[in-house]
């Protein structure tokens, strides 16, 4: 077992990379696909990273991996679109989720909005957003974004969001719920 030292205490040894995806393993999280196009062509990635973090204005906050190869693209993008996966949508979540394939090569499964980003059909609900500011942290790269433009499909069934725990996808609905 790994702990860490309270604020101002001595410093505690570090933390190994296996013993901290073991605790976000345990950890569910929402699936998103974020697009963007930063000149090169469409890019595009699975992340469970997505979280709110302002309505006032309206942001959010996500990371990139580095090793991932549609990290420098979006990272790059003057502006993304984060699309929140149903289960309905799980197909986008693999195909951004595998690596060393063309996640573009089939034009039917996505269009381009007026600015240019790459956007999938079908698109149940979805956000555009100016990146504001770009962060490297250890591995990674965290993007905060200014939500410009939301999208809601209100014939979609938002009540199967996609979840990943575990290594594993999951929905949720009636049968998760435990109260």
């Amino acid at each position: 077992m790994t702990t860490t030292n309270p604020i101002g205490a001595e410093a505690a040894p570090r933390v190994d990379a296996d013993s901290y995806r073991a605790i976000f393993r345990d950890h569910p999280a929402g699936v998103a696909v974020i697009t963007a196009d930063a000149g090169n062509g469409p890019a595009g990635l699975t992340a469970t990273s997505v979280s709110s973090v302002s309505a006032t204005p309206p942001m959010i906050v996500f990371s990139l991996s580095n090793a991932s190869s549609a990290a420098p693209t979006i990272a790059a993008a003057e502006t993304v679109v984060v699309h929140m996966m149903t289960a309905d949508q799980m197909h986008h979540a693999l195909t951004f989720a595998t690596s060393g394939i063309d996640r573009f090569a089939d034009r039917s499964t996505w269009t381009r909005l007026p600015g240019g980003e790459p956007l999938l059909q079908p698109a149940a609900r979805w956000m555009r957003g100016k990146v504001i500011d770009r962060v490297i942290a250890g591995t990674a790269t965290v993007l905060t974004v200014e939500v410009l433009e939301t999208h809601i499909d209100n014939d979609a069934d938002p009540s199967v969001p996609l979840v990943y725990h575990d290594r594993t996808w999951h929905t949720l609905g009636e049968h998760s719920r435990v109260n």
